[in-house]
């Protein structure tokens, strides 16, 4: 049984096939941003798929499904894209039927992070988990609420945007157009902003050591290299890091009380200043009883989790 599994994201496009929900057989990734329109993409989307078929000496109709996750709020029962908050020019795309008319291929469209979760949730860190929490941090913020082993998606399919939390009454603008979103503070260009202004003050910091003197060259990566050496004012941006997404999380274990959140994406790998930071916050700003109760763990999939999301709709879903 072969599905193929897309998962488009801010940064990247990644198109795998598998040969089995958790085995990837072969990938292609592309530089979402590098495609300057929303038909330049589908199109390379399109001619990715077919060169993963054509490698591997498969057609159209080998293929049991197509599970596709994007980077945005999403109509999950048609298919549809309302807009991907971190990428221009994607409102209102109907993905799934455009996919479908090309392909022949049974076709499913959901959040990428509610497939992170999903794939958390049966493979990885959320095993055995009936209600939890999952967040990714990377160029954005998402999260996905799964409740009594199922996600959940509210009226309109659009749940757990985690990342949209308001966490400060009169903070900056957002580019979903709400003010002092949770995103607008811990999102990659931010935590980069926050290290750099701090580096500025602080030029002895390693952070700069590690990026050959190039404050424009500091990435979420060199800070968290910089963190595990010791360096202050890493560690510093990561607590703060911390810190802000533990004071939204506070807010979700009080209304959700879930057994277990699991935190994924690149910014997680800063390890444990960044989790000790978002456990400490929690126990403090949380009721006492569901905070006692909850685990925040590390996401065990890597970048592929969301693939495998992609891989499990495929195999799972109805039409």
């Amino acid at each position: 049984m072969y599905t193929l599994g897309v998962d488009l994201g801010g940064t990247n496009t990644k198109i795998a096939l598998f040969k089995e929900v958790k085995k990837i057989e072969a990938k292609r990734i592309l530089k979402t941003k590098e495609y300057k329109s929303k038909r330049i993409l589908i199109n390379k989307i399109l001619e990715s798929i077919g060169d993963l078929l054509k490698d591997n000496n498969l057609k159209n109709k080998q293929i049991k499904g197509l599970g596709i996750g994007v980077a945005g709020p999403v109509d999950f029962e048609r298919g549809f894209i309302y807009r991907l908050v971190n990428v221009k020019g994607w409102e209102n795309v109907p993905l799934k039927s455009l996919l479908y008319k090309k392909l022949k291929i049974k076709t499913f469209l959901d959040n990428d992070v509610n497939l992170v979760g999903l794939a958390e949730l049966k493979y990885g860190a959320g095993k055995g988990a009936k209600n939890m929490i999952c967040i990714t941090l990377g160029t954005g913020v998402g999260g996905v609420l799964i409740l009594e082993g199922r996600i959940y998606r509210g009226s309109h399919s659009t749940a757990g945007e985690v990342g949209h939390i308001p966490i400060n009454v009169k903070g900056p603008r957002c580019n979903c157009g709400g003010e002092g979103c949770l995103e607008r503070y811990v999102g990659n260009r931010y935590i980069i902003k926050r290290a750099r202004d701090l580096v500025k003050k602080r030029s002895k910091s390693r952070i700069l050591k590690l990026a050959d003197n190039k404050i424009s060259k500091i990435t979420p990566e060199i800070i968290s290299r910089a963190a595990k050496l010791g360096d202050k004012t890493a560690i510093a941006v990561w607590k703060e890091t911390g810190y802000l997404i533990g004071v939204a999380l506070a807010g979700l274990v009080n209304v959700f009380n879930p057994e277990r959140i699991v935190i994924g994406g690149g910014v997680s790998l800063a390890g444990d200043v960044l989790f000790k930071s978002i456990r400490e916050t929690v126990a403090k700003r949380a009721m006492a009883t569901p905070a006692r109760q909850v685990k925040i763990v590390p996401a065990k999939l890597g970048e592929d989790a969301g693939l495998i999301g992609a891989s499990i709709l495929a195999t799972s879903s109805k039409e």
